[in-house]
């Protein structure tokens, strides 16, 4: 993430008063990156507490930026009807993996809600935002199947919820950045 975190301060140079010309929605796109980051590195960064709690803090949080960023920076239209798949994502997560999250049960259907609201408010916006919203929804539902189910998931999939995560992130990034220029 902070490679990313570069790379789209970088992306932002070009701008018309770069990232201070757009002040608050340049913040809401790195604090999303830098919560990401901490989430990703909860273990490292909290030692003496528990990992997932903190992650799911850390990444409510970046979902929450995200959420601000693309509902008023980001967004060319209404909601697509294809975007009512996203409630129904949460209630089927929610069946699957409640006999299993035990006293993480609240914190983790919070969490897909702002889960949830980042890929629907992405769908919102141009293809490449879009596609990064389903992908970060996609490495999330793995990870919670890899972390709540892991007898039902196979190694490999480890991989992809790295794959999808960084691609997600990535794709979101450089669809802000080219929304911005496109409106510059």
């Amino acid at each position: 993430m902070p490679l990313l975190a570069a790379a789209a301060l970088w992306g932002m140079r070009g701008l018309p008063g770069g990232p201070a010309g757009r002040k608050r929605p340049a913040v809401l796109l790195l604090a999303a990156l830098l919560f990401s980051w901490i989430g990703d590195g909860a273990g490292a960064f909290f030692p003496s507490v528990p990992e997932l709690p903190v992650m799911l803090g850390f990444f409510g949080l970046a979902h929450v930026c995200y959420i601000w960023l693309l509902s008023r920076d980001g967004a060319a239209g209404r909601f697509p009807r294809w975007a009512l798949v996203f409630p129904l994502w949460w209630v089927l997560m929610l069946v699957v993996l409640w006999p299993s999250l035990g006293g993480l049960a609240f914190a983790v259907a919070a969490y897909g809600i702002v889960l949830a609201g980042t890929a629907a408010t992405a769908a919102r916006c141009r293809p490449m935002v879009a596609a990064g919203g389903l992908l970060f929804l996609a490495s999330d539902t793995i990870l919670a199947c890899r972390i709540f189910l892991p007898e039902h998931m196979p190694g490999w999939t480890s991989a992809l919820v790295m794959l999808t995560y960084c691609a997600g992130q990535g794709l979101i990034v450089a669809g802000v950045l080219r929304t911005w220029r496109s409106a510059s």
